[in-house]
């Protein structure tokens, strides 16, 4: 059995929401409610919810991108939350970070060699022949090619931009990577090329990921381990199988009812 790359133990975020006309009036909300997880290193553990479950607050929260009320991260055996600011920065080049939004999350500006080696940059990693070199290397790694250097984000489709994220993000060789709905924002087709490659880099590079997503389809095809989140609590989880098969909670029938034909499959097993 691998270890644990990540632990999270007790996460607690709240927020007021203020109502009424002058905004005087509010109550709380509980974006995560007593969140506790294991990620197995080398292994994809997927976070599983609708809209406003929490589970983007989760994300956001392990990488103290955001201050949580109270709880404990455990980051390749450190305590991630109590890391000064130096500490911080050199532990971040080990997680990074996928984005839901290929077309807003690159910088329409910056050549692709730029986007992609700015992590480098940040990191003082190798000169700028060597830095260079990097970038080609992954870059032919998530299936693009070396001349794509010097283009800008709009000359690439969607897939392609989701690639160039990609890059960007394995670079740095992390040990942990933050999947935030990768694929939905594209088509079908497409989603089981990324979701393929993912995969592949997994296996070649050592990876862990924490895949976040409403989409129990995409889940069978990419995940070890499911987390399902509803209102900011864990109200199940176990393995892929488990979760499919036998579903122990409600809302977790409805998420898998909601899969094109998984009903009809359902009725008739």
């Amino acid at each position: 059995m691998p270890d644990c790359i990540l632990q999270a133990h007790h996460l607690k975020k709240t927020y007021t929401q203020r109502t009424g006309a002058l905004g005087l009036a509010g109550h709380q909300i509980h974006a995560l409610d007593d969140v506790s997880l294991q990620l197995k290193r080398g292994t994809t553990l997927a976070i599983v919810g609708e809209s406003g479950s929490g589970k983007s607050t989760l994300a956001r929260g392990i990488l103290r991108l955001l201050p949580l009320d109270s709880g404990e991260v455990i980051f390749d055996g450190k305590n991630f939350l109590a890391l000064d600011k130096s500490a911080l920065r050199s532990a971040r080049r080990d997680i990074q970070m996928i984005f839901q939004d290929p077309f807003a999350s690159l910088n329409p500006r910056m050549r692709v060699g730029d986007i992609i080696g700015e992590g480098l940059v940040i990191h003082s990693i190798g000169d700028a022949r060597q830095r260079q070199n990097m970038v080609i290397q992954i870059l032919e790694k998530v299936g693009l090619h070396a001349d794509d250097t010097q283009k800008y984000p709009h000359q690439f489709s969607g897939g392609q931009r989701q690639r160039i994220g990609i890059a960007r993000a394995l670079i740095l060789q992390p040990k942990l990577v933050i999947c935030d709905e990768p694929v939905s924002a594209l088509d079908v087709s497409v989603q089981a090329q990324i979701l393929l490659l993912l995969k592949q880099l997994q296996q070649e590079m050592g990876l862990s990921y924490l895949f976040i997503t409403h989409d129990l389809r995409v889940v069978r095809h990419i995940a070890d381990e499911v987390l399902v989140m509803q209102k900011g609590k864990v109200i199940e989880q176990g393995s892929v199988e488990s979760i499919y098969n036998a579903p122990q909670q409600n809302y977790t029938r409805q998420l898998l009812n909601a899969i094109p034909g998984q009903a009809r499959r359902a009725a008739t097993a």
